[in-house]
């Protein structure tokens, strides 16, 4: 939240808001520019662009969201259902259920990947110590790998 200083809140500009969402200036400019979030105030003295504590819960929730993967697009469905509220109760579990199955298929991507090369690096250690037979018994799992991407 911004902070408030002798009873007046203080908006954060576009680099503050950036470092604590998360989301790069150009991102925010963006989002702003095709409505993911509404109009931010400007500075009256600056014409800078400076982010109350509402626009900012949005930003928070949008940094998070788009770090686990959501399009612009879910974004924007995420926001409507939002406003819907508990009305649209279901359909949002069925945004971040559908949005969970694609993270845990890529996981399970990443995991082979990640399984592969540490299996490459055990090979060529192998290879480095001179372990011939250590060697010829990895190749039959980096095999395995292989067909299984």
């Amino acid at each position: 939240m911004a902070a408030r200083v002798a009873g007046e809140q203080v908006r954060l500009t576009i680099l503050e808001a950036s470092r604590r969402s998360g989301l790069s200036e150009p991102t925010l400019r963006y989002y702003e520019q095709i409505g993911l979030i509404g109009p931010v105030p400007r500075d009256p003295s600056s014409g800078h662009r400076r982010y109350d504590a509402a626009a900012m819960d949005v930003l928070d929730s949008l940094g998070c969201l788009r770090s686990a993967g959501l399009r612009v697009e879910d974004l924007r469905r995420y926001l409507d259902l939002l406003a819907r509220g508990d009305a649209a109760a279901a359909e949002q579990r069925e945004l971040f259920d559908h949005h969970a199955d694609r993270l845990e298929a890529e996981i399970e991507r990443l995991t082979l990947r990640l399984e592969y090369l540490r299996l490459k690096a055990r090979l060529w250690d192998a290879r480095d110590r001179g372990d011939t037979a250590a060697a010829q018994g990895l190749i039959p799992r980096l095999v395995g790998l292989i067909e299984r991407f």
